[in-house]
């Protein structure tokens, strides 16, 4: 298992998992339901989620959305519900992931979804009727697959998991962060 170091933090982000897939493969779902049982055995999850599309987190006349407008390099959204900060990339790079990860908050685990590209470990959610290759066999980061198909021949070494079987993917996921 590799752990991510971040200085600046106490702890850091905890171990980092990539969780990677095609769209529509279910990496959402099965997310979901290891956060809230990890959430609810009382451990901090933290997620990094990529997005290849703009994502417009407020509808552009509210006050916030205005003033990121008018050329505010970063708004911090605070309430006593929850914190938002928005940075506007303006042209400039985006951040590496590793960037990312410094901001956030020390966690017992940190899941990413997305940066298919990164060398981090990585669990791939493929499901066979998508019609779409499996990335486990160009990727020697992919640590485990959950699949809803059978494990192939020439799996190598890879933890195969039963998708349909979130559960049994929490029991790994857990016996990994060990």
């Amino acid at each position: 298992m590799a752990t991510a170091t971040v200085s600046g933090t106490e702890r850091g982000p905890g171990p980092v998992l990539g969780v990677v897939g095609w769209s529509g493969s279910g990496k959402t779902s099965l997310l979901e339901h290891l956060i809230l049982r990890l959430a609810g055995q009382g451990l901090r999850v933290n997620v990094v989620k990529h997005s290849h599309h703009d994502v417009e987190l407020e509808p552009p006349r509210k006050d916030s959305a205005r003033l990121r407008m008018a050329g505010a390099a970063e708004v911090m959204l605070a309430s006593p519900y929850r914190v938002a900060i928005l940075r506007e990339l303006r042209g400039a790079p985006e951040p590496s992931l590793a960037e990312h990860l410094a901001r956030l908050a020390p966690a017992d685990l940190t899941l990413v979804e997305g940066y298919k590209w990164e060398r981090l470990p990585k669990l791939e959610v493929f499901r066979p009727s998508l019609g779409r290759p499996a990335l486990y066999p160009d990727d020697a980061d992919i640590v485990a697959v959950a699949s809803d198909g059978p494990r192939p021949a020439g799996a190598g070494g890879l933890d195969w998991l039963d998708l349909n079987d979130p559960d049994g993917v929490l029991a790994w996921l857990q016996h990994w962060m060990r």
